[in-house]
């Protein structure tokens, strides 16, 4: 994937849950959003982790391009609905961030 595309940098591609129970939301080079990099990265040594209140498998579901019950990792998208790739993508995309935009965070 390349990291010369917005999307691929700065947008949530899924929540991985972390052995601590948090969630690293990351991009689609499975870095936190906004790094820009290919370079491994240890998320344990960033303040990038959170609590999601509320996380069930229905809430994952409804979250995931696939509708799965996964709470341990959501993909937002994948190489199918990639929201570049057309109206209908992005908008079922920006519908799963309105949902997740109103989660809250520790």
């Amino acid at each position: 994937m390349s990291l010369g595309h917005f999307v691929t940098v700065f947008l949530p591609y899924c929540l991985e849950k972390q052995p601590d129970g948090k969630y690293a939301v990351l991009n689609r080079e499975y870095k936190p959003v906004g790094f820009k990099t290919t370079e491994l990265v240890k998320y344990s040594d960033y303040p990038v982790c959170v609590e999601i209140k509320r996380m069930t498998p229905t809430l994952a579901a409804s979250l995931s391009c696939h509708g799965k019950q996964d709470t341990d990792k959501i993909h937002l998208y994948d190489d199918v609905s990639d929201p570049r790739h057309s109206r209908a993508n992005l908008s079922a995309y920006l519908d799963r961030l309105s949902s997740l935009a109103t989660l809250e965070v520790h």
